[in-house]
């Protein structure tokens, strides 16, 4: 299965519908509640249900996912309830409508789990209406909506954000050791739609940080990203670095970020990151390590982007 270990945990909703097509007769048969089985709805909305709640074992790439509310809605075609889903074609025939939304908190969508379940119910009903009709027909099985994770993506990405890294390593400024975790978050602000103007490396000064910081910001850098210094080491200045000129506390950036990573490795309760504002600039101190960068990177991207409009005041 695919490792989605990397994804952020947010609410996720999806919206399907199904058709199936019936008779006149079928339809007077329900209305009147003169099925030979019984209650149609009732019986289709729990197997809809069941359906959902199986779908990892029908279908073998889909990652089980907590289903935190489903419901389904059942209507016979209507062209005042539903011109705006179905075309003229299908509003002339007569059948079962069936609408079936749910959501989750986690870290996939639950789009596939909505498509089984509206699917599941056209089945049942099927089952239910073959003794009295042989016309029975399902169709139409599509999703209509899904909202969280990728899906909302675009409204955060409405604008290009510039960026600049800068490197705080006294090793990798002496050339030691090569730079890693710049590179790295260079490559992920750039795929998630960002232009890094700046990439520049400096030891872990306090001076030399907060003169070249103050600089960027001088020059409108929307974004600007530090790593190292952000652990508990004689030489890790950075945050302290940082901390002294932020204008204005973005800590629920950094609470994402160790909570994020938390989840990954206790040691993460190690890390002093801070962030902040100058100005019209956002600051944000990540760690070191290449693994501790990328994991605080995928806690906050692309989400935090949407700072500079908050902070232009423009709101949530």
């Amino acid at each position: 299965m695919r490792d989605i270990s990397h994804k952020q945990i947010t609410l996720r909703s999806a919206k399907a519908i199904a058709i199936i097509f019936c008779s006149e007769s079928s339809i007077e048969l329900i209305q009147s509640n003169k099925l030979p089985k019984g209650n149609l709805f009732d019986v289709a909305r729990a197997a809809g249900f069941l359906g959902a709640k199986l779908t990892p074992q029908l279908l073998p790439h889909c990652h089980p996912v907590t289903i935190d509310g489903m419901d389904f809605t059942f209507n016979f075609i209507d062209k005042n309830l539903h011109s705006e889903l179905l075309s003229e074609e299908l509003l002339k025939r007569t059948g079962i409508v069936i609408l079936g939304e749910a959501k989750s908190i986690g870290r996939t969508g639950i789009e596939m789990e909505t498509l089984t379940a509206v699917s599941v119910a056209a089945l049942e009903i099927y089952d239910m209406l073959k003794p009295v009709d042989t016309q029975l027909e399902i169709g139409n099985i599509r999703l209509l909506d899904k909202k969280g994770g990728k899906s909302d993506r675009n409204r955060h990405l409405e604008y290009t954000p510039t960026c600049a890294v800068l490197v705080c390593s006294d090793s990798t400024a002496k050339g030691e050791r090569e730079d890693q975790s710049g590179i790295l978050i260079t490559e992920m602000l750039k795929n998630a739609n960002a232009s890094v103007l700046h990439y520049k490396i400096l030891p872990d000064d306090k001076e030399s940080i907060q003169k070249q910081i103050k600089a960027w910001v001088a020059d409108d850098i929307q974004f600007i990203f530090t790593t190292g210094g952000t652990g508990l080491g004689p030489r890790d200045n950075t945050v302290s670095a940082v901390r002294e000129i932020i204008e204005r506390d973005a800590d629920g950036i950094t609470e994402a970020m160790r909570n994020f990573g938390q989840m990954r490795t206790p040691l993460a309760m190690m890390s002093r990151s801070v962030a902040g504002a100058i100005g019209k600039s956002m600051i944000i101190t990540l760690p070191g390590s290449p693994k501790g960068a990328r994991e605080s990177l995928e806690a906050i991207l692309p989400g935090v982007f949407h700072a500079r409009k908050m902070i232009e005041g423009e709101g949530h």
